[in-house]
């Protein structure tokens, strides 16, 4: 992944350095698990601890020779280790390093999302419970429907951001998970006891069944799950920039002092962070299918799968928390504007409580259709015209004031009616 979108932190975890370490890592706990079992000398294994190391300029230059990253990694360690080395590998095939330490990688990289994860959750309630009572239209198919709050709004994605916590809190046991169980799966030439300790040791449970490698569904899972949130994200973002068109003015994204919007307009604030979003979302989405493909390999293995994973893991996880903390950022300094929200909502006249009317007259004795009828017509006649007003219209009309009082007309123009029952969700969400 490129630099702009690489943050230190996730960076870190999928370089040459941490991989090869992760490799150690899963070397040495097998030699200690051997020695456990009495099949390599436990002096043997106190040596490796002690001079195993690897230098990744080395390692490279090897595999320039040697065509293979494996042998050219286990070739460098050797070089620090000595004689004591013989002991290392032992048994093992080269996925059996290259998967659970891949393991390894991936459960980091997920602690370290689920970590940003739970900023954003803090992030939207605190917004969600500031703005409870911040009423605003709200609208379907973009066009005005009924009011709602915006702290509703944020509500709503609240419940999302959570159900995506709880998926990947499950894929953390669906992607911790190890193989050391030789070239095809066999145990032929290692006991599956240094398998079960190997991934004690590493915090890691042993796959079920692997062949040659562990099978890819479950990366193509870890893949799927976190294209899923970052489509949580991107319907966030896209929210924002709606909401932030000019014409609406609700929302706006923080405008920091010296920012510019544009080479040749000055005035321009755009919603260039959330149109960011839009677009990474594309990328993360569009690594599904390299993962979905990965799924099928050639009988019990090939190499098909390496290549497309040396992309896609690094940049799906790198992404994924870039978005989550640039998200995070947005909610928390979001421009809101509640007297933007009441203008909008009253536009002609309050169109957007039609249905009350409506629902008003049928509970005074006007059927259904004629009373639809009734409220179209002033609706209609008020949509769209500058002078239009809904609420004039519905207080002048004939049909209209036989059956409702001034009173019971003013009645169905509050808005707070429609959000006599919103406690219900903040219950629910525990705000």
């Amino acid at each position: 992944m490129i630099e702009r979108y690489t943050l230190p932190e996730m960076g870190q975890l999928w370089t040459d350095s941490y991989k090869l370490k992760t490799w150690l890592q899963v070397e040495i706990a097998v030699c200690e698990a051997q020695a456990e079992l009495g099949y390599i000398p436990k002096e043997a294994v106190a040596k490796i601890k002690e001079k195993a190391n690897f230098d990744p300029k080395r390692v490279l230059e090897i595999e320039a020779e040697v065509r293979h990253d494996v042998i050219a990694f286990l070739t460098n360690v050797n070089e620090y280790v000595g004689d004591a080395g013989r002991y290392i590998h032992l048994g093992l095939t080269s996925s059996d390093v290259l998967d659970t330490a891949l393991a390894l990688q991936l459960v980091a990289s997920l602690n370290l999302i689920l970590e940003s994860l739970e900023e954003l959750i803090q992030a939207l309630r605190y917004q969600a419970q500031q703005h409870r009572n911040t009423v605003m239209v709200g609208r379907s198919h973009g066009i005005h429907a009924e009011p709602i709050t915006f702290g509703f709004k944020l509500a709503g994605w609240l419940a999302e951001v959570l159900r995506n916590r709880e998926r990947l809190v499950n894929l953390r046991s669906t992607i911790s998970v190890g193989k050391i169980s030789g070239a095809v799966g066999t145990y032929a030439n290692v006991d599956p006891r240094v398998e079960a300790l190997s991934c004690q040791y590493l915090g890691l449970e042993p796959d079920t069944a692997s062949t040659q490698v562990i099978s890819r569904d479950r990366h193509a899972d870890f893949v799927q799950q976190l294209a899923l949130l970052a489509s949580s994200v991107e319907r966030f973002a896209v929210e924002i920039r709606n909401l932030q068109r000019t014409d609406v003015l609700e929302v706006e994204e923080y405008f920091s002092k010296g920012q510019k919007g544009s080479s040749a307009m000055p005035h321009k604030r755009n919603p260039i962070r959330s149109e960011r979003l839009t677009g990474i979302a594309r990328i993360i989405r569009s690594y599904t299918v390299a993962a979905l493909e990965n799924v099928a390999l050639w009988h019990e293995r090939d190499i098909s799968h390496s290549s497309v994973e040396r992309v896609m893991l690094p940049d799906t996880c790198i992404l994924t928390h870039f978005m989550l903390k640039e998200i995070t950022n947005l909610v928390k300094n979001l421009l809101i504007y509640p007297d933007n929200m009441k203008r909008n909502m009253n536009v002609y006249g309050g169109v957007i409580f039609s249905q009350r009317v409506l629902l008003t007259l049928v509970e005074k004795g006007m059927s259904r259709e004629d009373a639809y009828k009734v409220v179209q017509k002033c609706a209609h006649e008020a949509w769209n015209k500058e002078d239009g007003n809904f609420y004039d219209l519905v207080c002048k009309d004939a049909q209209v004031t036989q059956y409702l009082s001034a009173e019971e007309i003013e009645k169905c123009f509050d808005p707070q009616h429609h959000l006599q029952n919103l406690d219900t969700i903040y219950q629910r969400l525990g705000i």
